[in-house]
């Protein structure tokens, strides 16, 4: 809410960044399930249409994808630079 009383209009894409954050930091892992919209709501204290607005935002960058019923989910094949794993350390 704006010191006016009014919704914030920015307030999606702080969420939406927050949730960049946690992909990018590794804390959300590509396959994993995000939060839910509920969730979000409770934990961060955002309404529905801001919470859901943020998630478009997201799968609209291909950073996360929706199955119907179930949720949002965090992408494979993150952009190199929102890949948690360093691509200059050996996997063996």
């Amino acid at each position: 809410m704006t010191a006016a009383g009014q919704p914030d209009p920015r307030a999606y894409m702080r969420l939406a960044a927050f949730i960049r954050e946690q992909i990018s930091d590794g804390k959300l892992a590509p396959g994993g399930p995000l939060p839910s919209i509920a969730a979000l709501r409770r934990e961060q204290g955002h309404s529905r249409q801001t919470a859901g607005k943020a998630m478009r935002v997201l799968a609209d960058e291909g950073l996360i994808y929706r199955v119907p019923g179930l949720g949002y989910y965090v992408s494979y094949g993150l952009p190199p630079r929102l890949n948690p794993v360093n691509p200059d350390e050996s996997l063996t």
